[in-house]
């Protein structure tokens, strides 16, 4: 598999498939993402989004420690809304095998989805995979 890379920020790589164009890798590179380097780094990938047809967004984020609740909710409220009308509709999520992190991302969600009940991201078809060849893959 020939991955392209391109480092959005010192937090985050983002990759595509030179074979499966429609699939956008973006990858937490440290174990902190402040949001400002959060939303550049997504801004990026809406641009791959739009320009490049990508349908599909793995987010590895393997190496975070630190859950960011802002971070998560302009994540879900704002870009993915955008992105679902831009044709992103398939993401696929790894999570670090932390029980902290993982029960911080179910409340997270929770809030989110008590806040935001008809966002478009219900509408999305959104998996968590163990490796990043299952979140290909499925």
């Amino acid at each position: 598999m020939n991955l392209i890379s391109k480092r959005v920020s010192k937090y985050t790589k983002v990759e595509t498939i030179e074979s499966l164009p429609h699939i956008c890798i973006v990858t937490a590179t440290s174990n902190y993402i402040p949001i400002e380097e959060f939303k550049e780094t997504f801004e990026y990938i809406g641009s791959l989004v739009t320009k490049e047809k990508v349908t599909k967004l793995i987010f590895d984020k393997r190496n975070l420690k630190v859950f960011h609740q802002p971070s998560m909710e302009w994540y879900f409220v704002s870009w993915k809304e955008d992105m679902y009308y831009q044709g992103l509709t398939t993401h696929r999520k790894i999570l670090p095998s932390d029980t902290i992190f993982m029960q911080s991302v179910k409340i997270g969600r929770q809030k989110i989805e008590s806040s935001f009940p008809d966002g478009k991201y219900k509408q999305m078809d959104i998996q968590y995979a163990s490796t990043l060849d299952e979140a290909i893959d499925h």
